[in-house]
């Protein structure tokens, strides 16, 4: 199996053999590419702009928005697009600088110093690729920070989302770089080894220790991570818990731990979500949306959440961020051994006639960039029609469980997706291609659409079955 692999791997390579070789402005190329896709994202929030100046929502929400709440629903929506519209631009033009001028030659540059004060030299790669990688992610991200400061404390502040305070976002901040460092330096030294270890022959081993990565990341970001930033609580005893548990147990999902959590601590939206593994599974739920929500309705959206469960979309988007691993693998080791790669984007000759692993890798992530962006519109289009099963799934329930109580979920769903567009502000005229490029929901005007259809065919079915 393994050697029929690397003979198509082979064939791949033969076939790029001039990336090595062939003497490309690949600077102009990434810059053309980037740009191009700025200007496509602007080009949506441009067709999406006119929208927020209706004044009446669409028909089948007229009876859920209030005049004033739709108003500010609006005029959220209008200053979240300007705020995109500024910061996408802004970013880009940061970004187009830092390549034109070598950013990431002189962040290499500047790891080899780092290292070197620590009496090692340059025959240590691994350490120097971790060096340089910080250093080249605390200067990008340096010039981000304004307009996160911007973001939470005028934008979110002025629609009344906002709970934190300035010393909790610097402490927010300083963890985050602290657990970025905790957990990147050992995982950058083992995907590095990897290559080290298993040569040309890289692709199938590094698939295996990304996975595990994930699979360990599945673990350690709900147990270990968030509780840094967030309290979890045992969900406490009452009607929303002994709901919850009822509908979990009747749907055999293996829940081990059902939590709330203090997201009111930082913002007023609100959420719920399941993780864990196949055999031990646990719920976090929002307090904001506890809330926001009468114990029913969250029973609806904890539905919807334990329909992805049962048609197994988790481990189907599993599978298909593989396949996506796979193909940028495959396609990687023409990039990993070209030295005119490196020497476009400002690499002295000493370093590009040996190209660091990570240097590559990095760069042919960036070449990717328009790919990439047709890959987003791809999920996003399998991540909604998700939804959509999640969403009829909820509305079953009755006939999948023989249980009368659960006949009205389908309407408990509906009024819980309007609660929580209502409370959130969200925005609810969406022009489809914005929504094809940035969203993995269907539109609340869509699912409530749908949910009805659903309504209509389960009662149909069970007309026919008396």
């Amino acid at each position: 199996m393994l050697s029929l692999l690397n003979a198509g791997l082979d064939a791949v390579q033969a076939r790029l053999a001039w990336v090595a070789t062939d003497t490309i402005d690949w600077k102009f190329y990434l810059q053309v590419c980037s740009w191009s896709v700025c200007l496509f994202e602007s080009y949506l929030l441009l067709r999406q702009f006119p929208l927020y100046s209706k004044t009446e929502p669409p028909p089948v929400l007229a009876e859920h928005f209030k005049p004033e709440t739709f108003k500010k629903s609006q005029t959220y929506g209008k200053d979240k697009a300007k705020f995109s519209l500024v910061s996408g631009i802004y970013k880009q033009a940061v970004d187009s600088v830092f390549l034109q001028y070598g950013l990431m030659a002189w962040s290499w540059n500047v790891g080899g110093k780092i290292i070197a004060k620590l009496g090692y030299g340059p025959e240590y790669e691994i350490l120097q690729s971790i060096a340089f990688a910080f250093t080249l992610f605390f200067v990008s991200s340096l010039p981000s920070l304004p307009l996160s400061v911007y973001q939470t404390f005028v934008l979110e502040e002025k629609h009344g989302f906002n709970k934190m305070t300035p010393a909790l976002f610097v402490t927010d901040l300083f963890k985050s770089w602290a657990i970025g460092f905790v957990i990147g330096a050992p995982f950058l030294a083992g995907f590095l080894s990897v290559f080290k270890w298993a040569g040309d022959r890289f692709v199938p081993w590094l698939m295996a220790f990304l996975l595990i990565f994930q699979m360990t990341m599945v673990v350690l970001y709900p147990t270990v991570i968030q509780p840094l930033f967030n309290k979890l609580s045992p969900l406490p005893e009452g009607e929303l818990r002994g709901r919850i548990e009822s509908l979990a147990s009747k749907l055999k999902f293996p829940l081990k731990h059902l939590y709330e959590i203090d997201g009111s601590k930082r913002s007023s939206h609100s959420n719920a979500y399941f993780f864990g593994l196949p055999w031990s599974k646990h719920i976090v739920i929002f307090d904001t949306l506890i809330k926001q929500s009468k114990p029913e309705e969250v029973e609806a959206v904890l539905a919807h959440e334990l329909g992805h469960w049962y048609y197994l979309h988790p481990s189907q988007l599993l599978l298909l961020s593989q396949v996506h691993i796979f193909t940028i693998l495959a396609l990687f080791p023409a990039f990993l051994r070209a030295p005119p790669l490196l020497r476009a984007f400002d690499f002295p000759s000493a370093v590009s006639a040996k190209p660091p692993t990570i240097v590559a890798f990095l760069l042919y992530q960036m070449l990717l960039t328009p790919l990439e962006a047709v890959v987003g519109i791809a999920m996003n289009a399998v991540s909604r029609k998700f939804e959509y099963q999640a969403d009829r799934f909820a509305v079953e329930l009755q006939t999948k469980l023989g249980d009368e109580k659960m006949a009205d979920m389908g309407d408990r769903l509906g009024r819980a997706l309007v609660a929580l567009h209502v409370e959130n502000l969200s925005t609810v005229w969406v022009d489809w291609l914005y929504s094809a490029y940035h969203h993995s929901h269907p539109t609340l005007t869509e699912r409530l659409r749908a949910l009805e259809g659903y309504k209509g065919a389960t009662a149909s079915a069970q007309k026919k079955e008396l």
